[in-house]
């Protein structure tokens, strides 16, 4: 492990011992203190300088391997594998999300053209089949890792685009500069398998598991003005929701 990491436990505490250990290791990585790639003493070690048992340390150990933080590899031990994006159920842009939680988002335009919208999409627009719209294919990046291959596609009425302009700011926030006003969206979460492409551009390998996104946005007249199927790395990337009895 490089450098000292610096965890403290209260016995005296209500909170189980292994839960402390979880959550301190947890802001450590969360934090930058350890980044990932870091490779940790092991268990027997850490026990010891906690004055814990090896028990209570494997807990710990694998509640953040269950989370995703840490990894277990053979004849390597037990690294860090990193943090992951938690998005919430907001109408808001990946890119600003990144920005908000103080990641460094990076966009690479795949492709960008002014097509005629297929019928799939001239349903969901609320076009004509054959109408003219934005086909935007991005790849988002986090602190220069893929996180994210994001395919939309936006009447071209509504707005202008560029390949320029998307390589530095939000789609939404381009589009938002333009007087439209997003109010709501339909969205639908899955998971896939990746593809040859996909997992080339997210750097993973064919057939893992990605988090599937297909939205469609609203303006504040009830019109779609954008619509996208999007892919995220399950490693590094969740959503989070609040349910509400009612």
């Amino acid at each position: 492990m490089s450098g000292p990491l610096r965890l403290t436990v209260d016995k005296s505490s209500p909170v189980p011992l292994y839960h402390q250990v979880a959550q301190g290791l947890e802001d450590a990585i969360r934090t930058g203190v350890l980044p990932p790639g870091t490779k940790l003493d092991n268990e027997i070690d850490l026990a010891n300088s906690l004055n814990l048992s090896r028990p209570t340390m494997r807990k710990a150990m694998d509640q953040l391997v269950r989370a995703g933080l840490l990894v277990r590899k053979r004849g390597v031990g037990t690294q860090v594998v990193g943090t992951q994006v938690r998005r919430t159920l907001d109408l808001t842009s990946l890119h600003e999300d990144l920005q908000r939680s103080g990641g460094r988002p990076s966009t690479d335009v795949l492709d960008f053209a002014t097509v005629p919208a297929e019928e799939e999409q001239a349903l969901l627009l609320g076009l004509e089949p054959g109408e003219e719209v934005y086909h935007l294919v991005r790849r988002r990046s986090t602190d220069g890792k893929p996180l994210a291959l994001m395919e939309n596609w936006i009447p071209t009425r509504l707005c202008e685009l560029s390949r320029e302009r998307l390589e530095s700011d939000s789609l939404y926030a381009l589009m938002r500069a333009q007087g439209i006003n997003f109010q709501l969206a339909h969205q639908r979460v899955g998971a896939v398998n990746a593809t040859p492409f996909q997992a080339e551009q997210l750097e993973v390998v064919p057939g893992a598991a990605l988090v599937s996104m297909h939205r469609t946005a609203m303006n504040d007249l009830g019109r779609p003005v954008e619509t996208g199927r999007h892919v995220y790395r399950a490693d590094k990337y969740s959503f989070e929701l609040t349910l509400v009895q009612r």
